[in-house]
């Protein structure tokens, strides 16, 4: 299926590595010029060596002003936005302090905003767009091993819906992405720390992780990061046209609605 994106220009934060980096090699793949994004010089040089086709990279730290300002600078506009960025850490919520609620806030949630703010009048100008969030399962069902990263998967569901209220009808679609486990590369560190804690194997601790944590899985397994960017690739496409202001699961069946 051609999902219509030769020429178009991409950029996808926090795309070295899991979701963001697949992500950035199917709009790649499809033609599109993609800017790939990472804080350090040496993980985006990385990334953009593995990826074929139009690609460039900026190191810019996104959850900072001075970060976005660096990305402004130097990618002056694109058509297509995905607000990938985003850290992520169990802790009870008694142990989590102010700064920690800041902190993700500013990672997961204003850094798409400073993003889409800045990206968002050219596509209006142009009357064509496209802007995700990547969200997660965690939006709806918030895990009680990570409220506040919940907490900012719900706000990103809300913003997205929030910016395609603002402009109906303008040719720019505006939708977010809930995301199920994914085997990236910060879940695979964690699970490998669980494994070594409990003395585990990699594959018991899978299957503890789906039996306990995230029960109502369907597919009883991580999903890939091509699997989610298979998703997040057809919502760029000209075929999404009239797919916006919603949230898309990708999710493994994890959320246990029919909606």
């Amino acid at each position: 299926m051609d999902l219509g994106l030769k020429g178009k220009r991409a950029l996808v934060t926090g795309s070295t590595a899991g979701i963001g980096f697949a992500i950035a090699r199917l709009l790649a793949r499809e033609g599109a010029s993609v800017y790939v994004n990472g804080r350090t010089e040496a993980r985006v040089e990385k990334a953009v060596a593995e990826i074929e086709g139009k690609v460039d990279g900026i190191a810019a730290d996104l959850t900072t002003p001075e970060g976005a300002q660096k990305l402004f600078e130097r990618v002056k506009d694109v058509d297509i936005v995905v607000n990938n960025l985003g850290i992520f850490e169990a802790k009870p919520f008694l142990e989590i302090e102010d700064s920690e609620w800041v902190r993700f806030f500013e990672a997961n949630v204003l850094s798409g905003i400073r993003v889409t703010r800045h990206y968002l009048p050219p596509m209006l100008e142009r009357k064509w767009g496209r802007i995700l969030f990547i969200s997660s399962e965690s939006a709806i069902q918030i895990p009680a091993e990570m409220v506040h990263y919940g907490m900012t998967k719900t706000a990103q569901i809300a913003i997205a819906r929030g910016i395609a209220e603002s402009f109906p009808a303008s040719g720019v679609t505006v939708n977010s992405v809930l995301v199920g486990p994914t085997e990236s590369e910060g879940v695979s560190a964690f699970v490998d720390g669980l494994a070594s804690q409990q003395k585990k194997s990699r594959e018991d601790v899978e299957r503890d992780f789906f039996q306990h944590m995230r029960p109502t899985s369907l597919i009883k397994r991580f999903e890939t990061p091509d699997e989610v960017a298979a998703m997040v690739g057809f919502l760029c496409s000209e075929a999404a046209s009239a797919i916006t202001g919603s949230a898309q699961r990708v999710d493994g069946g994890v959320v246990k609605a029919i909606v």
